[in-house]
């Protein structure tokens, strides 16, 4: 069995923008061609899509040839729509969380739907999530920085807090990095800028103190975690003053004034992360560093070709069945729902 943790869906059509205040970046489809969409954003093609994106037929087909059984299902992460009014932003999430329910409907037990939140105001957005599960939702998706601030920042704690309470499960997803500026090409945005936001969005629930804070969080991270986790050592290390995650220095770790109470790598540990990052020897390290536990199977799916199947490089790194099956779908589950799958 497996189950893909990161695969995207858009609505079929979204409602007019009308003259809303938002109405410059509201999206809208452009059905050109029988089964093929443009994403139009600020009056610009954003993304030409095909219908596996809303057609569930399409889709589960799609999900067999890639040897799937069942999908995490979140909206395209520019749906996150944080740069919306609050207001706006919490009725264009209600719209496209009842696509992704409509989905899981039509398809019972292949999908599972993760919403979306307006947390560009976190106190409304953390009362949005007791509507979210009303709704059927299994979960959450979030956006790697709100309009340019990392998840770990202060003024997003209480709603994480929140998340912990109501035992949801977020998964978060790089978005468009704040670093623009520094790059002198946009090829360079998807393959560096991504993985380097979501690595310090990761860093932030750390230093900020939103993983000691909320220990019992289960959040997912898209890409493997970005550079976060190559960068994981180097971050033990500036914490432990040791190599190898040996014992602290008299006077570091947990000892030296205003440091975190635990390592980096211990909250590290807790979180996990999907598998896409397109080579065993990435892949192999981020199990071994992070731990098989927390790993499971994404895929990027509309949106990047997966294998065939999709655990086609997970199988060359030849894991015990046990482990190999944790990953391909026994985690998710636990991510999910806060215990283990039954076989």
């Amino acid at each position: 069995m497996m189950i893909d943790m990161h695969a995207h869906i858009i609505p079929q059509h979204f409602p007019p923008a009308g003259t809303r205040p938002s109405a410059w970046t509201w999206p809208s489809m452009d059905h050109f061609e029988p089964g093929r969409a443009r994403v139009m954003i600020e009056g610009k093609n954003y993304r030409t899509v095909h219908e596996g994106n809303w057609n569930v037929e399409r889709r589960l087909r799609d999900m067999e040839r890639h040897g799937v059984d069942a999908e995490v299902i979140s909206p395209m992460p520019e749906l996150c729509a944080y740069w919306f009014t609050p207001e706006e932003a919490l009725d264009f999430c209600r719209y496209t969380n009842e696509a992704v329910v409509r989905m899981c409907e039509a398809a019972p037990g292949r999908f599972f739907g993760l919403g979306i939140v307006p947390l560009q105001d976190p106190a409304l957005a953390a009362k949005e999530l007791a509507s979210v599960t009303a709704l059927g939702l299994t979960g959450i998706e979030l956006g790697s920085n709100v309009n340019g601030k990392s998840l770990g920042m202060p003024e997003f704690q209480a709603f994480f807090q929140e998340a912990e309470r109501l035992s949801v499960p977020i998964f978060v997803h790089a978005l468009r990095p704040t670093m623009m500026d520094r790059f002198p090409t946009e090829s360079l945005f998807n393959p560096v800028g991504y993985p380097t936001d979501t690595c310090l969005t990761i860093a932030s629930m750390i230093a900020g103190g939103t993983a000691e804070t909320c220990p019992n969080l289960r959040i997912a991270f898209s890409h493997g975690g970005g550079t976060f986790p190559f960068l994981l050592p180097r971050y033990n290390h500036q914490w432990s003053g040791t190599w190898n995650e040996d014992s602290p220095l008299p006077g570091r770790g947990a000892a030296a004034a205003g440091a975190l109470p635990r390592s980096p790598a211990e909250y590290a540990r807790r979180f996990y992360y999907d598998t896409l990052l397109f080579d065993r020897r990435a892949l192999r390290y981020l199990i071994d560093l992070i731990g098989a536990s927390q790993i499971m199977v994404g895929t990027d799916y509309p949106y990047m070709p997966p294998e065939e199947p999709a655990d086609r490089t997970l199988r060359t790194l030849g894991l015990p069945e046990t482990v190999h099956a944790d990953i391909t779908w026994n985690n998710c589950m636990r991510w999910l729902h806060g215990e283990m799958a039954k076989p």
